[in-house]
C-alpha cells in the first residue's frame, strides 16, 4: 500500500473511484523531502496526513514509531484518525500498489477483517478486482438470427445489454457464475467473433476490431477464472 511517486490529485482520483470508505495508501509528500502523505477516503472525500520521517523515528499525530515495523504494526491494528471536521475515521483497507489482474481493469476493492492484534502479514492484501467495461458489440439474435449492435456493460460478475448506449433498463443481464467459456467462434461469416457458452445459450458476439474482441475476451475470461477460484476457496473452507 505504499506508492512512491503518487500526486495528491492521483491518490484522490484513486481511492475515490476505487477505493471505499477507510481505504488508505501512503505516498510521498508533495511539500518535503522528509514527509510522506497518508491518504485516506472517508464517506465522500480523501483526507491526507503528515507521517514525519526525523532522524530516529517516525511521527504520525500524536504517535512516535522508532522504525518503519511499529508503523505498520499499527496500520495492521485499524488506528481512528480525526479529521479537522472532527469526524473520526477507521483506516480497514489498505490499497495495495499491484493487483494481479488485466491492466485494462480500473478498479480493486480490498476486503480484510476488522480485528486487533494483527500482525504485518495482514496487511498483505488479497483484492479481488471489481472492475468494468463497457462498449458497443454486435449480437445475434436467438429466434431470428439477425445481427444488432447492442450496448454491453461488465460489473461485477454480470454481463448487461442495452438497446443503446442512453437506454437506461438493460434488455437482459447474464450471470456470468453461470457462464461455463469464451471462446472465439469462426463459424460465422462475420470476423471479429467470440461467444459465451450458457447452459440453455450461447451468446454469439462480434467487435468491430480484432483488439476489442482481445480485450473483451481476455477480460471475460480473466473473470471467470476469478469466479472459479472464490467458488473453490468456498468449497474447500465448507468442507473444512
Amino acid at each position: 500500500w505504499y506508492h512512491d511517486n503518487l500526486t495528491r490529485h492521483a491518490a484522490e482520483a484513486l481511492l475515490l473511484s476505487n477505493g471505499q470508505d477507510g481505504s488508505y495508501l501512503l505516498r510521498k509528500s508533495n511539500e518535503r523531502q522528509d514527509l510522506y502523505s497518508l491518504s485516506v477516503r472517508g464517506k465522500d472525500s480523501v483526507k491526507h496526513f503528515h507521517i514525519e520521517l526525523t532522524g530516529t523515528s517516525l511521527k504520525f499525530g500524536f504517535n512516535e514509531f522508532s522504525n518503519l515495523k511499529e508503523l505498520v504494526m499499527h496500520f495492521a491494528n485499524q488506528p481512528l484518525i480525526g479529521s479537522e471536521t472532527g469526524t473520526l475515521i477507521v483506516l480497514k483497507y489498505p490499497y495495495p500498489r499491484q493487483v494481479e489482474e488485466p491492466s485494462i481493469y480500473e478498479s480493486v476493492r480490498v476486503h480484510t477483517a476488522m480485528q486487533t492484534g494483527r500482525t504485518e502479514s495482514d496487511l498483505v492484501p488479497n483484492a479481488p478486482s471489481l472492475g468494468t467495461k463497457e462498449g458497443y458489440l454486435i449480437k445475434q439474435g436467438k429466434i431470428v438470427k439477425n445481427w444488432k449492435t447492442r450496448w454491453f456493460t461488465l460489473h461485477r460478475n454480470e454481463l448487461k445489454y442495452f438497446k443503446d448506449q442512453t437506454a437506461t433498463e438493460p434488455i437482459r443481464a447474464l450471470d456470468l457464475t453461470e457462464c461455463s467459456a469464451v471462446q472465439f467462434d469462426y463459424s460465422q461469416e462475420k470476423v471479429n467473433c467470440f461467444c459465451l457458452v450458457f447452459p440453455l445459450r450461447t451468446y454469439y458476439l462480434c467487435a468491430r476490431t480484432g483488439i476489442e474482441a482481445d480485450e473483451w475476451m481476455k477480460i471475460l475470461r480473466w473473470k471467470l477464472s476469478q469466479i472459479r477460484k472464490q467458488m473453490e476457496q468456498r468449497d474447500a473452507t465448507l468442507s473444512s
